[in-house]
């Protein structure tokens, strides 16, 4: 059995997952933040349950929002303050007598629809996730690519290439970035990037999905809207591209829910590829919230390369 955690600043949640990767079984407690055994308590409570339920000790995997393990072997996460600054891979397998894995919730996310049924041929996927911020994770057979730092996936923190001031102005504001920078994609595509453009270019405060209804209902400023910003997507995600080359692009996060995304960023790109490119299959993601914790779970999945 695969137990996945997903693990956030309200609510640490377990699925079980069988050999065949379908959920047995799932709940969810409150994330502790009073103390660091309080916190490593709850997950070995939630283990020892499910141990007991399938009669047998699953695999540990957990998703979290932050830095999984550094060079000192600690965990930095802002919203988990309990367990912030902790050893919790080594502390947490120590406990259980098991390999525990941990990886970014985003890379999490993306593996999970790696092993959809309908997409686990594809050799190397990446996952966008179009939410609050701009994220995302790239598998490779099977398996997230984590890199030297964790941060492989933080499509976001790239700055607007040199297409997107042709699109959106010269004069473009280039926002600064919660990372310390400026002009970071995350501000322009995001879903409060989203909103952002409509004010800087109409001048009237809406929220992401007061747009899209607009453009639904064919509102003029709606659709052109939607087209420059499908048109900034292109261009931006034509890079990220030309250097990964993936066979499969699955698109997460709130703005995700906009099925024209997917159309529009299908046609779109080619003008923006070499010649030689071809535009990968693009899709929604397939599992939604349970993609978490049921990425976390296939952390300890691997693929033949055969």
């Amino acid at each position: 059995m695969y137990y996945g955690f997903d693990i956030g600043g309200s609510k640490i949640a377990l699925g079980v997952y069988d050999e065949a990767r379908r959920l047995q079984w799932q709940t969810r407690v409150p994330t502790p933040h009073d103390s660091y055994d309080n916190f490593l308590e709850a997950l070995c409570a939630l283990v020892d349950d499910a141990d007991r339920r399938f009669g047998k000790a699953g695999s540990v995997g957990i998703g979290i929002p932050g830095i999984p393990e550094t060079d000192a072997g600690l965990l930095y996460a802002a919203n988990l303050p309990a367990a912030s600054g902790r050893a919790v891979r080594r502390d947490l397998s120590a406990r259980l007598g098991r390999d525990v894995r941990i990886d970014n919730d985003a890379n999490c996310f993306a593996l999970s629809e790696a092993w959809d049924e309908a997409f686990r041929a594809y050799p190397v996927v990446m996952g966008l996730i179009l939410g609050t911020g701009v994220g995302g994770g790239i598998i490779v057979d099977g398996a997230p690519v984590t890199g030297r730092n964790f941060i492989t996936g933080e499509f976001g923190h790239i700055r607007l290439p040199v297409d997107a001031l042709a699109i959106l102005g010269r004069d473009i504001p280039l926002i600064r970035c919660g990372c310390g920078q400026h002009g970071c994609i995350e501000n322009y595509l995001s879903g409060r990037g989203f909103a952002w453009l409509w004010q800087h270019f109409y001048h009237e405060s809406l929220e992401a999905p007061e747009i899209i209804a607009r453009w639904q209902r064919n509102d003029a400023q709606a659709k052109a809207h939607v087209e420059r910003y499908t048109d900034l997507l292109a261009v931006c995600v034509a890079s990220l591209l030309t250097v990964l080359d993936p066979h499969l692009i699955v698109l997460g996060g709130g703005l995700s829910a906009f099925t024209h995304l997917t159309a529009a960023l299908t046609a779109k790109l080619p003008a923006h590829l070499l010649p030689v490119a071809k535009v990968p299959r693009i899709e929604q993601a397939r599992h939604g919230d349970a993609g978490g914790m049921r990425g976390a779970a296939f952390l300890h999945l691997t693929r033949s390369r055969s």
